[in-house]
């Protein structure tokens, strides 16, 4: 096939400290607001091409590639998703595209894949079509379409394309936060968090019993689902505050509260579910003793699922990793750890 034009992009995943859990009526609109680290080494790889289309009509033509190898499943989401956006990218109905795309982490690992792999999409996109129309747009405006696009495919996929750390939801006192894309907050990150570690501890990589699709939806019955918006609000503004000053320990409270009350929440929806392991729950009470012991600044967070992200600032990384395997590698799963920490954001692979 011709190739008429080709972009790559390298897109990070991202580990929420205030969760984003529920939605309301609209298009992937967060029912609260959120805010993550982005991450550096857990990343999506994708490259999209444009090719002669072999047929007239306005049928999408696509062919996608993950990990090498044509994958039906992952095509058939893309081309609900590209009927979806295609109005506002003609480049879909006018070329054939090919899709290849592959993740540097592996699958069930506790890293949000669809976060690192919808906003490498959506950078791809919005890079083909600006280059086909000839369009010259400035890097804000251009992030901001990218981080509105990708949350259409995976909400949290919004804020992976900023650097360090992004805002999404709509929230009072926030300026120019939005629920239809996440907005950068790297200007106002004290330099401590700047080069923040996480280490990802796999309690378990087995699929989860319950997605967060069909998590999210259990929200719009669950009987704490109002004091939940309204924690998360308040969590929010305290978070910033720690985030300016530095405030380790507030940090800490904060998002380890987060991560208990998402797993709390889950266990309250109806039908109830846990997607915590015994050996989660292990790691939690040694990380604690080890924050009493020796007064460290360590905390933990979860996503919805059973693996751990230890948040540490870099500057204790030798006594944390001595930690690690004394006290906790025994309980990841075959030893299983991934070591990743607070990165740059998304770039195009020349």
């Amino acid at each position: 096939m011709e190739e008429i034009k080709k972009v790559t992009w390298r897109s990070p995943s991202n580990i929420a400290l205030v969760k984003y859990w529920g939605k309301k009526s609209g298009v992937q609109i967060p029912a609260n607001p959120s805010i993550s680290f982005t991450l550096e080494h857990c990343y999506s790889e994708t490259s999209a091409t444009l090719v002669k289309k072999q047929s007239k009509g306005k049928d999408i033509e696509l062919r996608f590639y993950f990990d090498g190898k044509e994958n039906m499943a992952f095509r058939l989401r893309m081309l609900k998703f590209f009927d979806m956006i295609a109005k506002d990218f003609p480049i879909l109905q006018q070329y054939g595209l090919f899709i290849h795309s592959t993740n540097s982490f592996p699958h069930s690992s506790g890293i949000a894949s669809s976060a690192s792999s919808m906003s490498a999409l959506a950078l791809c996109l919005c890079d083909l079509q600006n280059q086909m129309d000839k369009k010259k747009v400035t890097k804000d405006k251009f992030l901001q379409k990218a981080s509105h696009y990708a949350r259409l495919g995976s909400g949290s996929a919004a804020r992976s394309v900023y650097p360090l750390i992004s805002e999404w939801g709509k929230a009072k006192g926030v300026a120019g936060s939005s629920d239809e894309h996440a907005i950068p907050f790297e200007k106002f990150l004290h330099p401590t968090f700047k080069t923040f570690q996480n280490t990802i501890l796999i309690a378990s990589s087995a699929e989860k019993k319950v997605s967060s699709r069909i998590g999210h939806s259990l929200m719009k019955n669950n009987p704490f689902a109002a004091p939940r918006y309204a924690q998360a609000n308040k969590n929010l503004r305290d978070l910033i505050v720690a985030l300016k000053k530095g405030d380790l320990e507030k940090f800490g409270s904060i998002v380890e509260d987060e991560a208990m009350t998402l797993h709390a929440l889950m266990m309250c929806s109806s039908p109830s579910f846990i997607l915590l392991a015994p050996s989660t729950l292990s790691m939690i009470e040694k990380i604690r003793k080890f924050r009493e012991e020796t007064k460290l600044p360590v905390y933990f967070t979860l996503d919805a699922g059973p693996n751990i992200h230890l948040l540490y600032p870099n500057n204790i990384k030798r006594k944390v990793d001595s930690f690690i395997f004394a006290e906790l590698e025994k309980y990841c799963e075959q030893g299983k750890m991934i070591h990743d920490n607070v990165g740059k954001g998304p770039f195009r692979v020349k």
